[in-house]
Parts: structure tokens; C-alpha cells; sequence
């Protein structure tokens, strides 16, 4: 399988920190078409997936949270937001959200006050003192799948934290954009850096930079979702120690090639879904995958590929297992607005 003119062209705008013409890529590859979200009081943003490439869970702290050290890496797998600012109801801060399923994706029911964008956009509010009557109007384009390990929900939220920041006028270096991102969870602080990164303390304290790779991946994933919160009380009863050896060599690591993989949630997370061995299994048998590893809690499996030809080959095989595959490639990408284009 060879690469189609927007995947190539998807690819070499990997050398791009921002890489926001991935958006034009994304349109004509996909015919992506939202209508209404124009003029100076919207904006249109970026929300890429990741994985973890090294994900060592320690002990439990006294607050309920464990220690950890997460190196991430974003792909060129991307959601896109698209965000409106619209007059009020009398009632403050009122949040509409939509969510449009891409990707062979089921559709998402999650009431709006429980979305994670929605609660970004209220907290970010919160902390700038903002009591202003109006309206903030959120399309989310779905193109990562949901319990997936892949960070869709906290892509989603920094982008809208970024989106919201934007329409209100708020710097996107603004330290209380990065608090917000702290406090909604553990990834949601990476997708403000993008590219590769490690996080220390419970995974969201940005320790180091990493160099991207530019390589060929493909994720795939099982019908089957893993709850992180189950996962991680399967885990306490039964942890996985990583080898010292292995925590050092992640920690000196300087590119994200030299990064040894490890997780140590799959024994517990594969047992909870037991198909993603069978995935593991598949796989690792394959002549043209070089690494196999299930990102954060699962439950998709990111299978690193030496070129893009190859993993096409490999998501159609998956597919026609039964699973939902994309073929894709690491980046330096991060949640970023779009910046307006002059037609």
C-alpha cells in the first residue's frame, strides 16, 4: 500500500512544530466540512493523540495518586475543535458541545456538563475571573477513539483551553492556561508541549524534552474499551516493577528513538481485555512490525512499522480482524489554533 498525496504530504509536514496545515490535509482527505464556525469570534484548533513510549506506575500516595514517569510521544492522528463564541443567556458561562464521530468511530454520549472540554473551558474561566454573560459553541471532530490509552479527552481539553483563551482574548502563554491543564489531568499538561516529552510526579510534571521520531506507526484497537480507573485498582493488587536498569536508561534518554518501551499496566489491562494479547500475539509475529506496546492503560496498541507502505499493510490486516486500525506516524505536534488564512 502506498501513500496517498495528503498522506504524504501529512508526513512531511511532521518537520513543522506546529504542523497547523494539517488541517487543509485533513479536509481534503477526509471532505470535512463544519459550517457556521467563521469570523472573528471562532477559531478551528488541532487536538493530537499519543503514546506512551515509556510508562513506569509507582506506589500510591497519601492523596490517592500514584507516582509516575510518563514519556509521550503526539501523532499526526489528530481531533478537531472548532470553537464560537455566541451572545449569553442571562445565565453567565453557557457551554454547547457537539461531537461528530470520524474515523468508523461510534458516536459519543456524554452529557456536556460531564465533558472534559467543557469542564476545561469552565475552569480556565474560573481562574481568570471571567463572569461574562455569553456562550462558548464547541464542535469537537472525533478521529481517536475513546478508552483507547491515546489521550483524545486531554487533547481535546488543552485544544479548548487554547481555543477559549484565544476568543477571550487571553495570551497562550498565560501561566493559568498550563494550571488548568494540570489540574484536569495527568496528560492534558503534555498536549500544551506536544512532540516528546517525560512527565514526572504523578505524570503530569513536564521534566525534559525528548527529539521526535518521524517514523511510521499504526494503532490499533479492540472493539473493547479498559476503564484507567479499574486498571489502576487491578494494578495495586497485582503491580509490575520495571527494572531499574530501564527507568534510568528512559530517564537519560535524549531522543525518542533511545527510549526503551516498557508499560507496566499491560499485565493488568490485558487482563481485563484479554484480546489485546491475542493483538500482541498478531503483531509480533508480523516480519514488517519493529516494536509492539500497549499505550497508557489501553486498550489500543501502537505497532511500529520501517515505513509507511508497511504499515498500511499492517492496519489492513487488523482490520480484517475485526479491529479499528489507522496507519499514521510520530510528530512534533501539539494542540495548536489554526491560524486564520487569508483567501
Amino acid at each position: 500500500m502506498t501513500q496517498t498525496k495528503a498522506e504524504a504530504r501529512a508526513e512531511r509536514l511532521a518537520n513543522d512544530e506546529h504542523a497547523v496545515d494539517m488541517l487543509e490535509v485533513a479536509r481534503r482527505a477526509q471532505g470535512v466540512h463544519v459550517a457556521g464556525f467563521t469570523g472573528p469570534d471562532a477559531v478551528e484548533l488541532l487536538a493530537p493523540a499519543k503514546v506512551n513510549l515509556f510508562l513506569d506506575i509507582g506506589g500510591k500516595r497519601a492523596d490517592g495518586y500514584h507516582e509516575a514517569v510518563s514519556i509521550m510521544h503526539s501523532l499526526m492522528l489528530h481531533d478537531v475543535l472548532h470553537m464560537k463564541l455566541a451572545p449569553g443567556c442571562g445565565e453567565g458561562l453557557s457551554i454547547d458541545i457537539t461531537c461528530i464521530a470520524r474515523e468508523g468511530l461510534p458516536e459519543l454520549d456524554v452529557p456536556t456538563e460531564r465533558n472534559i472540554v467543557a469542564k476545561a473551558v469552565r475552569l480556565l474561566a474560573d481562574k481568570l475571573g471571567r463572569a461574562s454573560d455569553e456562550r462558548m459553541v464547541v464542535c469537537v471532530e472525533k478521529h481517536i477513539p475513546a478508552e483507547a490509552g491515546l489521550g483524545g479527552g486531554s487533547s481535546d481539553a488543552a485544544a479548548a483551553l487554547l481555543g477559549a483563551a484565544r476568543l477571550w482574548g487571553v495570551p497562550a502563554d498565560d501561566p493559568r492556561i498550563e494550571e488548568a491543564a494540570r489540574a484536569l489531568g495527568a496528560d492534558v499538561a503534555f498536549f500544551l508541549h506536544g512532540g516528546c516529552a517525560c512527565f514526572t510526579g504523578v505524570g503530569d510534571e513536564f521534566a525534559h524534552d525528548l527529539e521526535p521520531m518521524r517514523t511510521s506507526v499504526v494503532l490499533v484497537k479492540p472493539e473493547g474499551g479498559v476503564s484507567t480507573a479499574e486498571a489502576y485498582r487491578a494494578f495495586d493488587r497485582h503491580p509490575t516493577v520495571i527494572p531499574q536498569a530501564s527507568r534510568e536508561a528512559a530517564l537519560a534518554a535524549t531522543q525518542a528513538v533511545d527510549v526503551p518501551l516498557c508499560n507496566n499496566l499491560v499485565p493488568v489491562s490485558e487482563q481485563l481485555l484479554p484480546e489485546l494479547v491475542d493483538i500482541r500475539a498478531w503483531a509480533s509475529e508480523r516480519a514488517d512490525v519493529e516494536h509492539v506496546l500497549m499505550s497508557g492503560s489501553g486498550s489500543a496498541v501502537f505497532v511500529q512499522c520501517p515505513s509507511f507502505a508497511a504499515a498500511g499493510r499492517v492496519a489492513a490486516d487488523a482490520r480484517m480482524h475485526g479491529w479499528w486500525a489507522r496507519a499514521t506516524t510520530f510528530g512534533s505536534t501539539r494542540a495548536a489554533v489554526v491560524p486564520t488564512r487569508v483567501r
